[in-house]
């Protein structure tokens, strides 16, 4: 891997710098977060353009092995949890204008969202203990634990099916998506536990299941914050505190399903038997190779490698020329995917053309 591909991983970590200069600053400044990552990224992405480059057979294992890619995803869960608890210490000690409040909170959850979820989920398909954790540490400051459940043993044993409930169908909007997603994949994370605690012979109320506890670390971790600044703001209990903890979160677990939705957009696996389907193949999930948004996301969009091999690291993710291709990079698809006529108008030609090609190669 190139010196400028190594280094390029580090872009992730100009977001939380400019939504703190951002709030030094006030008013408008706050926009400089979406913008850079609306605008100014998929911009570079056209100058820079695609990277197709895979990892060679023999360089895979080092790569995989190398420590440095670990400490950037590592340092990140505590740069999140450090940037969370600054964020409500700014909010109780200087005042904002409801605008800006409400614009410093989407700034945080751009950052606590698009780069923190998909650090989480990084580490969450990682078999270490540690890197679990701040999986779940990272889920715990936008209120989503129950992510790690339903993605790791439901999403991906589900993918481009029916029973996934992260998985959207041709001409459903995301806004029809949304409710499917947020709710399904709740519910979907509860009957995930109860199945394996009934498989130990414990009920669903068992201090075993994860679902409780993540419910009970989640409202720990809200308490924690209203009572710290309002411990800071002397003037009794900080429930805007609150307010704008659930306000980020929104946003950022709201990019994830913008994201979830994009990833899988009309793609679904044969159903080979009555309830059986196909092994999940690079065919069912969509990909994007720009260099400047795969650095920022950890190269996510190499998404059908990431769900062929769950646990290869991020810097080792192949492109795939027979996966389908976004026709541009997520950040650019996740505003499209807001208008779902331009949605329906761009990716559904794409989607049909590429159904008849994987018709005539079968």
């Amino acid at each position: 891997m190139t010196l400028t591909k190594r280094l390029s991983f580090l872009l992730c970590y100009v977001l939380p710098i400019l939504a703190v200069i951002a709030e030094g600053m006030g008013g408008v400044s706050y926009l400089i977060v979406p913008i850079i990552v609306f605008i100014l990224l998929p911009v570079l992405d056209l100058i820079l353009g695609r990277d197709k480059s895979n990892p060679t057979e023999t360089s895979f294992q080092n790569l995989q092995n190398d420590s440095y890619f670990r400490y950037l995803t590592q340092t990140w869960a505590y740069v999140q949890l450090i940037f969370v608890i600054w964020s409500v210490y700014r909010i109780v000690s200087y005042p904002h204008t409801t605008f800006e409040f409400v614009l410093f909170a989407v700034a945080v959850g751009i950052v606590t969202g698009g780069i923190g979820i998909t650090v989480g989920h990084e580490l969450g398909h990682k078999n270490t203990r540690y890197e679990q954790f701040l999986s779940k540490m990272i889920y715990m400051t936008v209120c989503y634990m129950h992510f790690y459940i339903e993605h790791n043993r439901g999403h991906h044993t589900h993918v481009s099916t029916p029973n996934d409930p992260a998985s959207s169908k041709k001409n459903q909007s995301f806004y029809r998506f949304y409710p499917q997603t947020v709710f399904g994949a709740y519910k979907s994370a509860w009957e995930l536990e109860k199945r394996r605690l009934s498989k130990l012979g414990l009920g669903i109320l068992h201090y075993r299941n994860e679902m409780i506890w993540y419910s009970i670390i989640t409202l720990l971790f809200l308490t924690s914050l209203v009572f710290f600044g309002s411990f800071l703001s002397s003037k009794g209990i900080r429930w805007d505190v609150l307010g704008f903890l659930l306000l980020q979160s929104f946003v950022a677990f709201s990019l994830l399903e913008l994201t979830n939705y994009i990833e899988h957009y009309g793609l679904k696996r044969n159903e080979v038997s009555n309830g059986r389907f196909e092994k999940v193949l690079p065919i069912h999930s969509w990909n994007q190779n720009y260099f400047v948004s795969n650095a920022l996301l950890f190269q996510l969009q190499r998404h059908s490698d990431h769900h062929a091999n769950a646990g290869r690291r991020y810097q080792t993710l192949r492109h795939f020329e027979e996966a389908p291709q976004l026709p541009f990079g997520y950040e650019v698809m996740i505003l499209i995917a807001l208008f779902p006529p331009l949605w329906f108008s761009m990716m559904n030609p794409i989607l049909e053309s590429w159904e008849k090609k994987s018709l005539v190669q079968s």
